[in-house]
């Protein structure tokens, strides 16, 4: 019979060398007779993780920080556990464990950092970073964790420091390049151009590398105003992206299709089936019309709070709807209303953004694609209420292919092609015509433009469909001290500016076919 310790030692090897399944069958062979050792359960609760069993794996890592509790590596394994579980407040908590406990390590500091940020917790957040890189000062991955928390709380001279030096530790850490570009407009005598072309012509960049640096290229090209050349960074950046994404679970086609037969026009919905809570706020719509600044605008009014883009309402959908697989565009979940309990859902919807969400009468989600799911929305939340943002389609569209999205996200796979974003808006510009008449008068629509020329009016518009009192707060955003954890969080730190209406014109001659493809939406004469 095999020494224990020789078992364990082989499981913790099997576990850094990635081979999950042996590593999880190594450790639960031991826990029989090593229940009370805290480090079996964690290379058991972490081999499970990975091989996507979180019901296994939370429990054992659970127990393991329960064993050894000041142990700050194992709160902050627990912590990423219970986040990917939905349970917050849980998550929170193991954070704040986590982090009370001192020196600790600069690796675990920087793991709280980031559920802190996924909690939307930026100041908690920047307080265990600065520790990690004070405790690792040279390490480029810490430094980039602290710059981009940095831009979410408005820091963005304290960010730019960090990301230079971030580079100057590690040239070939691609997506600090194109961070640094989009922290600030550059100008021919400070930006970062030659730089980053030597890079790309001599590294041989490829994958990653090309992706990053031929966007941030696009970025400062386009302010110099350099607009040929920027526009061919951006599609050379967004074909290098293409080339990275994991096989599509299925076509945007299927999925928007699926989701309007699922709820036919002339379908009554069910009074009575969903949660009361008039809580929420879902601002939603194409990503880079607008949405961020009408949260910005809600979230300045006192009585509410800004929970960001939270993608709680797919997930917490897929769960209830019993279809087998972790997708959360998967057809298959999404063409079975009849099997969700539309009480439920709201509930534990609302329960999934706690404690975040409690200390003000209502909260902002601003989840763009959750467009997909208003019906949804409507039956299990039927007092909260929906914002679209529209926009230019060629606005929005180029808006996409200017925006890095993340690689591993199912709901931006079309946003790596020109072609591919247009097709993605006749889309979605075709769902809301059909979710008008399956929901009238339960989504208020907002023209990004209006916004911008009339805010005050649309201010008031917003505000009045929302329940809300007026609040001349509203009109300020800019003063708005909550963190920004999205795309435009450089932008909404400033007033409302006119620079972005129309940016499609720049490169109208670019655009041909895309305006070919769009022709049957876009307003006269353009």
């Amino acid at each position: 019979m095999q020494n224990p310790a020789q078992t364990y030692a082989q499981a913790v090897e099997s576990l850094n060398r990635g081979d999950w399944p042996r590593a999880l069958a190594l450790a639960e062979s031991l826990l029989p007779q090593a229940d009370d050792l805290a480090g079996v359960h964690v290379v058991a609760g972490l081999a499970a993780l990975n091989l996507g069993r979180l019901p296994q794996g939370l429990p054992r890592l659970a127990r393991a920080a329960a064993l050894e509790p000041g142990r700050q590596d194992y709160q902050a394994h627990l912590a990423r556990a219970l986040l990917a579980a939905r349970d917050a407040e849980a998550a929170l908590a193991a954070c704040d464990r986590g982090a009370a406990i001192t020196p600790g390590d600069a690796a675990s500091l920087d793991s709280l950092g980031t559920v802190y940020t996924a909690l939307s917790r930026q100041a908690q957040a920047l307080a265990v970073l600065e520790r990690a890189v004070a405790l690792v000062p040279d390490h480029a991955g810490y430094r980039f964790n602290l710059a981009a928390t940095h831009v979410s709380l408005g820091h963005l001279d304290a960010a730019a420091v960090h990301y230079d030096h971030c580079l100057r530790l590690k040239p070939d850490f691609w997506k600090a390049h194109l961070a640094l570009a989009q922290l600030r407009r550059v100008t021919p005598d400070a930006n970062h151009v030659a730089r980053m072309q030597a890079l790309l012509a001599n590294t041989g960049a490829s994958g990653e590398g090309a992706m990053s640096l031929n966007l941030a290229l696009a970025k400062e090209r386009e302010d110099l105003g350099e607009s040929a050349a920027a526009f061919g960074h951006y599609v050379a950046g967004k074909a290098a992206g293409k080339a990275l994404l994991p096989p599509a679970v299925a076509s945007d086609e299927a999925i928007f299709e699926t989701l309007m037969r699922a709820f036919p026009a002339p379908e009554p919905l069910h009074a009575g089936a969903g949660n009361d809570s008039h809580a929420p706020i879902f601002v939603f719509g194409m990503p880079r019309s607008g949405t961020t600044l009408v949260e910005r605008i809600l979230s300045s009014h006192p009585d509410v709070h800004s929970a960001g883009e939270l993608p709680n309402f797919g997930l917490v959908l897929r769960h209830l709807s019993g279809a087998p697989g972790p997708h959360v565009l998967d057809p298959q979940a999404l063409a079975r209303p009849e099997a969700i309990d539309w009480a439920r859902l709201g509930a534990e919807y609302l329960a999934s953004t706690r404690p975040g969400t409690a200390g003000k009468p209502r909260f902002v989600d601003k989840f763009p694609h959750n467009f997909l799911f208003a019906p949804h929305i409507a039956r299990a939340l039927p007092n909260a209420r929906m914002v679209c943002l529209r926009r230019h389609p060629l606005d929005t569209c180029l808006g996409n292919l200017r925006q890095l999205f993340s690689l591993r996200s199912p709901f931006h796979r079309y946003s790596f092609d020109l072609m591919d974003i247009g097709r993605y808006y006749l889309l979605f510009d075709r769902m809301m015509a059909h979710w008008r008449q399956v929901l009238p008068g339960k989504i208020l629509e907002i023209d990004y433009e209006d916004l911008v020329e009339h805010q005050e009016a649309s201010t008031r518009r917003l505000l009045d469909f929302c329940g809300l009192d007026w609040n001349e707060a509203c009109l300020a955003f800019e003063r708005n001290t909550a963190p920004v954890a999205t795309a435009s969080a450089v932008q909404v730190r400033s007033p409302i500016f006119r620079s972005g209406l129309g940016r499609w014109r720049q490169y109208a001659a670019e655009l041909a076919p895309l305006r070919e493809l769009l022709a049957p939406v876009l307003p006269a004469g353009d």
